[in-house]
């Protein structure tokens, strides 16, 4: 999935590699190792001419603030309602994946990781809501649906727009 290779921008440090930003979650652990910690990954789209599709990794030091980095793509075929949430949650596991190795190569594997899902049991994605949590959940990942996913409805949806 090419969403693996593109930079990402944090509001704070300005655009950074995959491997810079993992850096920066790490130091950010590392300032207070004692906290607890959630790492969340959420991905949004909007339609448009193009589809433009945003996943945001959130470090959040529970009680105690947070610090997040986005990446932002745009796609120019259509799809249809399924196919996006599909897609946006197989964005946010490519990120959590890689994310997931690396915390494991850094003795950090204990931290919890959550996907945050664009599903909710209010709306028109309320007939995927299984089918999506069971992607996230067989990948070895905490699921988080609405109003609890706002990794992906906040953070990421800011900036598709």
């Amino acid at each position: 999935m090419k969403g693996c290779n593109v930079e990402f921008i944090s509001p704070t440090r300005g655009r950074l590699t995959f491997d810079e930003m993992f850096a920066d979650i790490i130091a950010f652990v590392e300032e207070v190792p004692d906290a607890k910690y959630r790492l969340i990954i959420g991905t949004d789209s909007q339609l448009g001419e193009e589809t433009c599709f945003v996943t945001a990794v959130i470090i959040y030091r529970v009680g105690k603030g947070a610090r997040y980095y986005y990446q932002r793509e745009h796609e120019f075929f259509p799809r249809n309602l399924r196919q996006r949430i599909y897609y946006e949650t197989a964005r946010s596991l490519a990120v959590a994946g890689r994310l997931a190795e690396k915390l494991a190569e850094n003795g950090h594997a204990d931290l919890d990781v959550q996907i945050h899902l664009d599903v909710g049991e209010g709306g028109s994605t309320r007939e995927l809501i299984r089918e999506v949590v069971g992607m996230v959940v067989g990948s070895g990942f905490d699921a988080k649906i609405k109003p609890d996913s706002y990794g992906a409805t906040k953070v990421a949806d800011k900036y598709t727009k």
